[in-house]
């Protein structure tokens, strides 16, 4: 029987009495677990053995441990260290609620609650990004929403997040290194690093899809969902939902920009804008008219080959030219 089957209610590790397991993952395992010196609720991260014994997986599992020690903020959950344990685990505050995903998944956002949600969100990528921390995978699986709390918000899973002190970002794990296809930049689908604004495109995302109750960009497949928006524009968010506003609108396009250069540089700066839609400035995209126009992975290799084709073809003719010249 292995460590993680032991972990029954009423198991001690440590000081902390495991209470009920959370969540599994490839990663990990979460449960809820009591402080037995002071009787506080807590989260214990457990890594499977399997983890323990990737260096790579095992190195994400200690930064983020150390990043979620470092990071001090009302709505990121915090890692407690500072102790000897027995093995290997992390220890985080206990954080109320339901995860953005599952409100998402059983219940229409009304724009209100989006956009509280969101500045909430973007508070907290502020605070992150000026400690040198950028998430990298932001999704609604990712935002704890506290609906007892006024819809407080807490920002958790820094597993893939690059710290700027670190430098040490490069994983062979394309997926775990880059993020969730859904949410993804387009930055990172190149194979970039990203930076603070590759939060922002992924905030956008999450925003679009809570006033939609859809998701930008598509595929049948998570390469093709990632590519579509290398390619395509995103179906305008006032044509999915009509009660959008011009201003709300553009404010989606800023954050979603293909280009990080083009796209807000900030969270403060996004969170500004959705706090005073009324001095937004709309623009004239050519996103909103052309947005019908689809391109796919195919046809831009169908371009690339016949291009390659043409070159001997090119060359046959300017050597025939050369010889007639003579």
């Amino acid at each position: 029987m292995g460590f993680h089957d032991s972990l029954e209610a009423g198991a001690i590790i440590d000081s902390y009495r495991i209470d009920a397991p959370v969540a599994r993952s490839g990663m990990a395992s979460i449960f809820r677990a009591t402080d037995t010196r002071d009787e506080r609720t807590v989260a214990l991260k457990i890594p499977h053995p399997d983890m323990e014994a990737d260096p790579i997986l095992f190195d994400r599992f200690q930064r983020e441990a150390a990043i979620g020690e470092k990071l001090d903020h009302p709505a990121v959950m915090h890692v407690f260290g500072g102790e000897k344990r027995s093995r290997i685990y992390m220890v985080m505050e206990w954080c109320p609620g339901q995860l953005l995903r599952t409100i998402l998944d059983k219940e229409t956002i009304s724009e209100e609650r989006a956009l509280l949600i969101t500045a909430s969100v973007l508070d907290a990528l502020e605070y992150i990004h000026a400690q040198g921390v950028v998430h990298r995978d932001l999704k609604p699986e990712n935002i704890m929403v506290d609906e007892e709390n006024g819809d407080s918000i807490k920002l958790i899973d820094f597993g893939i997040a690059g710290d700027a002190a670190a430098r040490r970002l490069t994983y062979a794990n394309f997926t775990a290194t880059l993020g969730t296809p859904n949410y993804i930049a387009p930055e990172q689908v190149k194979g970039k690093r990203g930076d603070a604004r590759t939060d922002i495109y992924s905030m956008g995302i999450m925003l679009y899809e809570m006033l939609t109750g859809k998701l930008p960009f598509s595929g049948s497949t998570p390469f093709a969902a990632m590519n579509d928006r290398l390619l395509n524009h995103p179906l305008p968010p006032s044509v999915a939902n009509p009660a959008v506003s011009p201003q709300l609108q553009e404010v989606l396009y800023r954050a979603l920009e293909r280009d990080p250069k083009n796209r807000y540089p900030s969270a403060r700066e996004f969170k500004n804008d959705l706090e005073h839609l009324d001095q937004v400035g709309v623009e004239d995209r050519p996103e909103i008219r052309d947005w019908q126009k689809r391109k796919s992975q195919l046809s831009r290799k169908i371009l690339y080959y016949g291009a390659l084709a043409l070159i001997p073809v090119a060359v046959l003719l300017l050597m025939m030219l050369l010889a007639h010249k003579r």
